[in-house]
């Protein structure tokens, strides 16, 4: 008889140290945040160790005392005497501690200290997104954009690793492609400098041909576009396949979502709508990812219509709308129309407390929608909303079509909203809503000589 075997999920505690200018309650959405990012990366955080101090430890960024505390429950030892409270979220009797989550960048110095004073691997914040990021990035930009901030983030890493390496961080002769007096270290920073330079070619490469493609299909189609923009697990996913009719990948997890989709809005309207799911904002970003992955953001930049998704279920929301206003201004989208629409409503308790929450919501951004995308008839509201959006602009006109031209009436239907249809001995009429250099063209190409 076949056993299966289940792997243990790897097991790691998490630090932060609180300044005085950071609230209780910013603080512990973000030790919030990077707890569920150790989640998407496949750890169990077993216990949360925090301190408060003026200013980070410039040697290892916790003071003496924590370290110690954290030492001593990584290696099972007991606690030693009189140090500050650590939060415990599990049983610490299942198993060794294999990496402590450090929820801010620190320097490498820091990071190496950090190590060798606990004894198990450290991964900071940004760290950590990366790797995140390394993992779920599957189109050849994405992963190019990725490998540049992962390059730009070891670089500095390098001079720290060198320290440790002894004679073989020092100066060597030229052998083996090394200029003379080159050392490890340099040939690898010279490589890291190159493959930045190559990737980044690459990347303008394949922007130009994405500007290419895009322009060839609004010209082609006349397509409105929607971009669905918002905190990472806000549930844009979801609203997307909701809204398209479409299978797109809907986890429970940060950054899900790194390459853009775009399908078309469903049921299809006049105009065509394309709606892109972008991907997520988060606190701290790091800026490297910002900038590298602007190019997934420029569906945001292109798009006539933003849909900003807010989970509406977590208290937190205030600031990760704070997060996502603050990355749009950064990147120029914050000029383009906007629609708040708070997401996961049903997951705010009974009945009574989402109808209270979503009347606070509404006092407060009233121009909002409050929805769940799980929804079918709030999902078809919204989706109203959208197509009223691009048809404000639209114009009403008749148009006639002799029996003679019949074959062009699938032209009619494909290109505008046929409001009323009448027919004599000459040919049909039709009243049509559509943009007004498509009517204009149709007329002019129905209307007799």
């Amino acid at each position: 008889m076949r056993r299966e075997i289940k792997e243990k999920t790897p097991r790691a505690v998490a630090a932060a140290v609180q300044l005085p200018s950071v609230s209780d309650v910013e603080f512990e959405a973000s030790l919030t945040e990077l707890r569920e990012l150790a989640k998407t990366l496949g750890f169990e955080v077993i216990r949360t160790f925090v301190q408060k101090r003026s200013g980070f430890d410039t040697a290892a960024y916790l003071g003496v005392g924590k370290r110690e505390e954290i030492r001593c429950f990584v290696n099972d030892e007991a606690d030693p005497a009189g140090l500050e409270e650590a939060v415990q979220s599990a049983a610490p009797d299942a198993g060794p501690i294999d990496v402590i989550f450090v929820d801010h960048e620190i320097s490498p110095s820091q990071a190496r200290n950090l190590e060798k004073e606990i004894g198990c691997q450290v991964m900071d914040r940004t760290m950590v997104i990366l790797e995140i990021f390394h993992r779920n990035a599957r189109s050849r930009a994405a992963r190019a954009q990725v490998e540049i901030a992962r390059l730009g983030y070891m670089a500095p890493r390098l001079r720290e690793a060198a320290k440790l390496a002894g004679p073989q961080g020092r100066q060597r002769s030229g052998v083996g492609g090394r200029g003379a007096g080159e050392s490890h270290t340099e040939l690898d920073r010279r490589k890291i400098r190159d493959r930045i330079a190559e990737l980044q070619l690459e990347i303008v490469a394949m922007e130009a041909e994405r500007k290419t493609q895009r322009a060839r299909r609004q010209e082609r189609q006349g397509l409105a576009s929607v971009a669905l923009v918002g905190y990472t697990n806000a549930g844009k996913s979801t609203l997307m396949r909701a809204l398209t009719g479409s299978e797109v990948l809907v986890a429970n997890k940060l950054f899900a979502t790194l390459d853009t989709t775009v399908r078309t809005l469903y049921p299809e309207s006049v105009p065509r709508v394309l709606v892109s799911d972008t991907v997520g904002f988060i606190k701290n970003l790091p800026h490297g990812l910002v900038a590298s992955f602007k190019s997934t953001l420029d569906e945001a930049l292109d798009a006539s219509l933003l849909l900003h998704v807010i989970d509406a279920s977590d208290p937190g929301f205030e600031r990760q709308l704070e997060v996502t206003d603050k990355v749009l201004e950064e990147i120029g989208a914050d000029v383009v129309p906007r629609i708040r629409v708070f997401n996961k409503i049903d997951h705010v308790g009974d009945a009574a407390a989402q109808a209270e929450r979503e009347a606070a919501l509404r006092a407060q951004y009233p121009d909002c929608v409050v929805m769940s995308a799980r929804r079918p008839d709030e999902v078809a509201k919204l989706h109203q909303i959208v197509v009223a959006f691009f048809q404000r602009d639209l114009v009403e006109a008749d148009l006639f079509l002799p029996w003679s031209a019949q074959q062009l009436r699938r032209e009619i239907f494909a290109t505008c909203e046929v409001l009323g249809e009448r027919a004599d001995g000459e040919g049909a009429f039709f009243r049509v809503r559509g943009e007004s250099h498509v009517v204009e063209s149709l007329r002019e190409r129905f209307e007799p000589a």
